[in-house]
């Protein structure tokens, strides 16, 4: 079962289906309810007039053998004070519901041929001629005529002229009612199931429409993981509903997994480049020490050693920061860490306010201030200035050099890793290309910027801006 639900479209044709069944239900019951009440209110209606002709001809004098009581087949009886039968329908074979089960008249006198006792000890408050009001008695059964059927029964009081205290009761037939009702039913338990297959057949084919650009979104997903082919994009509908919004989602995630995926290849093959090369020099020093011990440069293998373990560490730092991993929640005093990035420094000055703090995590934010120190020693021509302060709710870092400067144009490119602008950043000058790179990702991991812009003595203002704590 739940297999076979398993689709968007089974589910939705059933919720459909499930919720017009029990609307239709509900009004099919109301319908049928209020037909039912109205066409009892019709019965009452049509016995009470029958009750009412009858006690009108009594009202006016007519006697018991003269009453009309067979013009139609409606069950009439006529009870007088001490419940007796004294006229009833002629066809009349049996009767319940009315309270007198008597089907056959006793003798009785006619109005008139009483002893003249006008005293009315019955309580009731009708005067000579007058008819009372109408009341419901209920449902019951009559055989008239010998057919059997349900009526609805109306009572009426009245009082003749001579003081006779009499009660007519009438029934109208209910087969009106049952069979409209029953007709009402069959057209319902016809109908609703014909108007639900309906519904399903038709929410199946719109649902299925207003999903078949979901599966060719599956499809070609589908296709783009078997040939691993991030370039390819998933077809957008025009259709600018949420199905539009999600291929154009999903085609903006596969543009940045496709970026993330070039960058990251590039950066494996830039990492083994720039491997290769103190490797390799590290190789053929220690073969030339060993066929010759007295060649043996000792200083250029300790010097490319070092050189490896740095740019190990920098491809490490690298790895985990696209990892993304969550710097450390510690407070820290730029100013205090400047003065240690530039302690033994050669031309590097720190001023500073106190108790510039940032959050985060001291090792990764000393490789920063390290890295910026170095990057401005490189290109300066005597002196580098780091100052810090506090702007606003931020803490800013600047480290500015009286070298040549970054022309505009390349103020975002050395951001980039690997990049070398020019022979100051060689392979053999020791640089990677890798320091700036790794300076902004640390910043951006702490939710904060670095730029370049012109330093006032003309060199490179590196500015870093972070979060105050």
């Amino acid at each position: 079962m739940s297999r076979l639900f398993a689709s968007v479209r089974a589910r939705a044709t059933l919720a459909a289906t499930l919720v017009v069944a029990v609307a239709l239900v509900a009004a099919g019951t109301a319908v049928l309810l209020s037909l039912r009440s109205s066409l009892l209110g019709e019965a009452g209606t049509q016995a009470e007039r029958s009750a009412r002709d009858v006690a009108t001809a009594l009202a006016v004098g007519t006697r018991y053998t003269e009453l009309n009581l067979d013009d139609d087949d409606r069950p009439v009886q006529v009870v007088d004070e001490a419940g007796t039968l004294v006229a009833a329908s002629e066809d009349l074979e049996r009767i319940t519901g009315t309270g007198v089960d008597a089907v056959h008249p006793r003798p009785s006198a006619s109005p008139g041929d009483d002893d003249g006792d006008d005293d009315d000890d019955s309580g009731e408050s009708l005067e000579a001629g007058e008819i009372g009001e109408p009341a419901t008695v209920g449902d019951g059964t009559a055989t008239v005529d010998g057919d059997t059927e349900d009526y609805r029964f109306v009572t009426v009081p009245v009082e003749t002229r001579r003081g006779d205290q009499l009660t007519v009761y009438a029934g109208a037939p209910l087969s009106a009612e049952h069979g409209a009702v029953n007709t009402a039913l069959t057209v319902m338990l016809i109908g609703f199931p014909l108007l639900l297959a309906v519904v399903a057949w038709v929410t199946w084919l719109v649902t299925r429409r207003a999903l078949r650009p979901v599966e060719g979104i599956r499809r070609e997903m589908a296709a783009i993981t078997a040939s691993e082919d991030l370039a390819r994009r998933v077809p957008v509908p025009g259709t600018h509903d949420e199905v539009a919004r999600l291929a154009s989602t999903t085609n903006e995630t596969l543009a940045a997994l496709e970026s993330s995926v070039e960058r990251q290849r590039r950066f494996v093959a830039d990492a083994s480049h720039e491997l290769r090369s103190p490797i390799a020099s590290l190789r053929t020093q220690l073969e030339v020490a060993a066929a010759h011990p007295e060649l043996l440069d000792l200083d250029g293998a300790v010097e490319d050693t070092v050189r490896l373990q740095r740019l190990a560490a920098d491809l490490l730092l690298l790895a985990r920061l696209d990892a993304g991993e969550r710097p450390a929640d510690a407070r820290v005093d730029l100013a205090a860490l400047a003065r240690e990035a530039a302690e033994g420094r050669t031309g590097v000055s720190v001023r500073g306010d106190a108790a510039v703090r940032v959050a985060g995590s001291r090792g990764q934010l000393g490789r920063v201030l390290a890295n910026l120190l170095d990057n401005a020693q490189r290109h300066a021509r005597s002196a580098v200035e780091v100052s810090v302060r506090r702007d606003g709710e931020a803490a800013v870092v600047a480290v500015a050099d009286d070298g040549e400067g970054v022309p505009a144009a390349d103020r975002e490119r050395i951001f980039e890793r690997f990049v070398r602008l020019d022979a100051a950043r060689s392979r053999d000058d020791g640089g990677a290309g890798l320091g700036l790179a790794i300076a902004r990702d640390v910043a951006v991991r702490h939710g904060g910027t670095l730029t370049v812009h012109d330093a006032p003595a003309g060199g490179a203002l590196f500015e870093l801006r972070l979060p105050g704590a």
